[in-house]
């Protein structure tokens, strides 16, 4: 999946540019502007140089959240939409979120969708603005706000979880190569400043250290220049749909973090679609709307299959079964639920499983990786002081040796 940026016709034949997040390819945007009767005049995929100053145009999900649930106290104590957005956008102190719910209350105003405006604004996630749409068709608006908040406000703290366990193994290893970094760039040449002035014979070992060290200072500029443009690359490839589908496939075959990374993925689809379909989103369209929203490639890339397959009549738990890697355990959960008509409350039930098996499973691995990454730290720092200090050991021992 790829961020777009696109320009297109209204309804009122003005010209205007909206975003379009993780979406499969230009076509398939093209076609769905073409289906609502827009046409679309230019598509670009958002990159490093494309749209870089409306990427940089964001709203935190947290301050998004907040707005939601202002939101909707003001609709339940009865105030009209157009007066709620008014007095929201007012206490705004985010700009660029002050003028985006200023142009949505001016659409709502002109006759269009809260959800239409919304999209149109690019602001908000394929969730929200398709649980928001089936609210508004069904009339249950603040049922369907109150399940979008509750379902961001559990995700953004188990994100923040999960964040929180791999802060410690983040500093270790960050500590690990600025060490090593030192050591190469600074360290190791001044030892063969040394070593050279007193014409020492040096093991095999410490002469490779200092070749290394010196080639790194002599070289550093143009190492740092290599590392720059292939990060640049590296970025654009990962974005591409081959590189997020090898991307996708390494990570999940990582020991120990693999299958933590993967039961992350199926808890966050499960957790999207209990809230689709507990706001009344049928169920092919809440499919959709959850694999194109999903991180992973490969799991959208098998949400959209199953979503066809749904559509030509097969059960969901069939149609999952031909998802790459999806947990069978999961599969007969939501067999299940949809045997027993309660297929959105047992998809909730799979999102806390795996959530809390993520948290087991990230737990149990961080014991191993810590300990290791301290090992391999040690070990590396052993081993370069021990070939720098060598000689000089050498060099006492021979001078303590009697004539």
């Amino acid at each position: 999946m790829a961020d777009f940026v696109v320009k297109l016709a209204d309804e009122r034949g003005r010209v205007v540019q909206e975003s379009v997040e993780q979406a499969a390819s230009a076509a398939e945007i093209r076609e769905r502007f073409a289906a609502q009767g827009l046409m679309v005049f230019d598509i670009r995929e958002r990159g490093l140089l494309t749209g870089g100053l409306q990427a940089r145009k964001k709203v935190k999900l947290e301050q998004f959240v907040i707005f939601n649930a202002q939101f909707v106290t003001l609709i339940k104590a009865g105030l009209p939409i157009l007066t709620a957005l008014e007095l929201l956008g007012k206490q705004q102190r985010n700009p660029y979120f002050k003028s985006v719910l200023e142009e949505v209350r001016k659409q709502v105003k002109g006759g269009e969708f809260l959800s239409t405006a919304f999209e149109s604004q690019g602001v908000a996630n394929k969730i929200y603005t398709a649980t928001l749409l089936a609210g508004e068709k069904s009339g249950n608006l603040e049922e369907v706000l109150n399940r979008y908040i509750g379902f961001q406000r559990i995700a953004i703290a188990f994100r923040k979880k999960l964040m929180a366990s791999l802060i410690y193994p983040a500093l270790l290893v960050c500590m690990m190569l600025l060490l090593f970094t030192v050591l190469i760039l600074y360290v190791v040449p001044q030892f063969g400043k040394l070593y050279k002035e007193l014409n020492a014979p040096l093991p095999p070992m410490t002469e490779f250290l200092i070749l290394l060290g010196n080639n790194a200072q002599k070289y550093s500029l143009y190492a740092g220049i290599a590392i720059l443009a292939g990060s640049f690359f590296f970025w654009q490839w990962k974005r591409s749909a081959a590189g997020q589908s090898m991307i996708d496939q390494m990570l999940y075959r990582i020991p120990l973090l693999g299958e933590v990374i993967l039961k992350y993925h199926v808890a966050m689809f499960a957790r999207m679609m209990s809230t689709l379909l507990g706001g009344g989103l049928p169920l092919v369209p809440a499919l959709e709307t959850a694999g194109t929203s999903m991180e992973s490639r490969l799991i959208a890339d098998g949400m959209k299959a199953a979503a066809q397959r749904v559509r030509e009549g097969n059960s969901l738990s069939e149609s999952l079964h031909e998802v790459p890697l999806f947990p069978e355990l999961a599969i007969e959960m939501v067999e299940v639920g949809e045997s027993t008509g309660a297929l959105p409350g047992m998809l909730t039930s799979v999102a806390e499983f795996y959530e809390e098996d993520v948290q087991t499973g990230l737990t149990a691995a961080l014991s191993l990786v810590e300990p290791l990454i301290l090992v391999v730290m040690g070990g590396v720092v052993a081993t370069i002081l021990a070939s720098l200090y060598l000689p000089i050991l050498s060099l006492g021992a021979n001078s303590n040796m009697p004539h």
